[in-house]
């Protein structure tokens, strides 16, 4: 049996692909789950390290943080933390995209332009590619057929864990300090609903999950 998890990376919050130095590419994520997350697992005693994208939240009390701005100023913090870890919990909902360059200077709103696109690096695969025996968590948003993409991201990824939401502006909307639901996806395709819980709880949720992940490897 393995032993229990006690060093934690927790990822949160948005990251920014800048276009220019004023303007960038992002999305809706408040940090509001892996401040939670990081809150809940120090209050239990573990060593927690959070890096977060840019949010309007305070770091929690006794937790190492690391601010960063883009998905690869992420992806190296969290390529340098990630060994020093018992597991990774990936609720950072970083930019699939960045544009192809980015300008020094403002860009002229007169002049228009065409925006070329590439992908941002993949820090949860590539952290899951060298876990060994750590236990690796993903977090995934839909907005259709949440279940199935959230198990094929978990295979893909090669993650011990998924955890699914889904995303409707008109019914269900899981940013900010929303009560949320919640679907945990195990390595074997299992699924654990929590209905309607705060962030807090879904955290201790989690947190008891991925120990118990942990003791079947």
């Amino acid at each position: 049996m393995a032993a229990p998890l006690k060093k934690i990376l927790i990822t949160a919050g948005p990251t920014r692909e800048m276009l220019d130095p004023v303007r960038f590419l992002t999305n809706l994520s408040t940090g509001e789950m892996g401040y939670a997350l990081a809150r809940v697992a120090a209050s239990k005693g573990y060593q927690v390290s959070l890096v977060s994208g840019p949010t309007d939240l305070q770091p929690p009390k006794g937790v190492r943080f690391y601010p960063v701005v883009s998905a690869a100023q992420m992806k190296k913090i969290c390529t340098e933390l990630f060994p020093k870890h018992d597991g990774l919990i990936m609720t950072a909902a970083v930019c699939d995209f960045m544009p192809d360059r980015s300008e020094r200077h403002k860009i002229v709103s007169s002049k228009g332009m065409t925006l070329r696109l590439r992908r941002t690096p993949d820090i949860l695969a590539s952290l899951a590619r060298r876990k060994g025996s750590r236990i690796v968590i993903g977090f995934c948003l839909e907005t259709r057929d949440l279940i199935r993409r959230a198990t094929d991201k978990l295979i893909r990824k090669r993650a011990d864990g998924i955890v699914a939401n889904f995303y409707d502006p008109k019914r269900q909307v899981p940013f900010g300090k929303r009560r949320v639901t919640v679907h945990l996806i195990g390595p074997d395709g299992a699924v654990r609903s929590l209905v309607n819980r705060s962030k807090a709880q879904v955290a201790g949720a989690v947190l008891g999950w991925m120990q118990g992940l942990r003791r079947v490897r």
